[in-house]
């Protein structure tokens, strides 16, 4: 048995549990045990000339120190199908990708303009490349909501080859969109694809489910309830054959599991939690949850304003709360190291580190929390034992993720509200002015280039194979190293 952290590569969930080896195929016949254990070892590429079968402790010691391994081998990352990746935390096991670039260089594939405003991330399947789209905000106060026209919400999808528009479609009109604040669009959560299918929220604006092939709809939700305030953020997440959808607005506060193939409801959970406040606007968040494996059972944790809750991704029944104060939090969580890594945006402790062990109230399992140096908008990453920072003002920092020690802080130009990248030992940041600064993920600060694009970011990055996949204000980037 072994004890380690890595990410199941067919669910995208984070697990911290010991690895078994026999429990791995419990409820197989001798055959089908066979199988599935001559499939593992054809999908690890292991040597053919192993002990045979019949001798399983050493063939199975061999394939134990190989799953050790799984997370980086297996999780192919030609798909990146979700907010910030496979993974869900901003990482990549692809080399090759270009370091040095900048506009006009060998190493830009194909520029696409992607007129309009907005802040969703791509993701990719295959050979296609999705993204949301909106108009440029409209109703500039609370007071003026009404158009004279509606505004459009539309999918649209390149080809990652050409960079040629696939698809653009039209896919909802609102004819009396909700205040969005001048820092956020109406198309800002990222969509979540699959195989034959992608998921596109635009949050109480819409939720819609179509074919990648045809773009054709199989299903939308009209009917979805919340007054953002200041416009939509959190991103869908899918697993086990249910969406989640998450809804932290000023008058309402829940999230959501829809049956992905019908759309219909599956559970839904209202935050039911002491806010401190009667006022709304201290009750909205924009994050995106993750699901991980810890203490031997599956949870969603999802964070909002002054706490977060872990679900049952089945049930939706609460399994733990923590409660850490902050509101607006936006940033994906982490888990690594027998800890979750948590944004709380604006308040007193922006980031806490908490044990998501036990049941109930699990606030005294907090490790740490920091002030110093936090991102509201940008998620973090997490390398080993160590933990990396852009925040908003353009200072980068590393922390111990276990202490939070700082080890290192430099300031770096511009401001960043995209999450960044790491790649091959590298951290790639987006800035809004379009700079795109890259250092080493180490214990000691070390610049290796500093790149420069026309248009600035707010997207997160994506990566296929070995080229990088920027969305930036104005044009859809693939770059890829010459």
């Amino acid at each position: 048995m072994f004890g380690f952290e890595c990410v199941d590569c067919a669910t995208g969930i984070w697990t911290s549990s010991p690895l078994n080896l026999t429990a791995t195929f419990v409820g197989f016949s001798r055959e089908a045990f066979g199988v599935k254990l001559r499939r593992l070892e054809s999908a690890l590429k292991l040597p053919p000339n192993l002990p045979p079968l019949k001798e399983a402790p050493m063939r199975l010691s061999v394939l134990s120190l190989a799953i050790l391994a799984c997370h980086t081998l297996i999780a192919d990352d030609g798909n990146w199908n979700q907010f910030r990746g496979p993974r869900g935390d901003g990482t990549t096991t692809a080399k090759g990708l270009p370091v040095t670039f900048g506009e006009g260089s060998p190493e830009i594939v194909w520029k696409t303009p992607i007129p309009g405003r907005a802040w969703s991330s791509p993701v990719v399947w295959g050979k296609q490349i999705w993204l949301t789209n909106a108009p440029e905000i409209q109703n500039v106060t609370p007071e003026k909501p009404k158009l004279d026209k509606p505004i459009v919400l539309s999918a649209v999808c390149i080809d990652f080859d050409t960079g040629n528009v696939v698809h653009d479609l039209k896919l909802f009109e609102v004819d009396k969109p909700q205040f969005t604040h001048g820092t956020n669009s109406y198309g800002s959560p990222t969509p979540y694809i699959e195989e034959g299918r992608v998921y596109i929220h635009f949050g109480t604006y819409g939720t819609a489910c179509l074919d990648t092939k045809t773009g054709q709809k199989i299903w939308e939700r009209l009917d979805l309830e919340c007054d953002h305030w200041r416009g939509p953020g959190s991103s869908p997440v899918v697993y086990n054959g249910l969406l989640y959808l998450t809804f932290d607005g000023y008058d309402v506060q829940y999230i959501t599991a829809l049956d992905k193939l019908t759309g219909k409801t599956v559970w839904r959970r209202d935050r039911n939690v002491d806010f401190g406040t009667t006022d709304g606007d201290a009750k909205k968040a924009y994050s995106t949850p993750i699901l991980i494996e810890a203490d031997g059972r599956e949870l969603l944790v999802s964070p909002f304003a002054s706490a977060t809750i872990a679900y049952d991704p089945k049930t939706g029944e609460p399994v733990w709360t923590v409660r850490h104060g902050g509101m607006n939090a936006a940033g994906r969580p982490l888990f690594g190291n027998g800890l979750l890594y948590i944004s709380t945006a604006d308040g007193p402790n922006p980031l806490v580190a908490v044990s998501p062990k036990g049941k109930g109230d699990i606030t005294e399992n907090i490790a740490w929390r920091t002030n110093k140096s936090v991102p509201k908008r940008p998620s973090q990453i997490l390398f080993g034992d160590l933990l990396f920072m852009m925040n908003d003002g353009g200072v980068a920092s590393c922390l111990d993720a276990k202490t939070s020690t700082e080890i290192w802080t430099k300031r770096l130009a511009g401001d960043y509200w995209a999450s960044p990248l790491l790649a091959d030992g590298l951290i790639y940041c987006f800035s809004q002015s379009g700079s795109i600064p890259v250092f080493k993920a180490s214990r000691e600060f070390e610049q290796v280039a500093d790149n420069k694009l026309d248009s600035g970011f707010v997207a997160s990055p994506a990566v296929v194979g070995k080229s990088l996949v920027l969305r930036s204000k104005t044009h859809l980037y693939r770059i890829e190293k010459k």
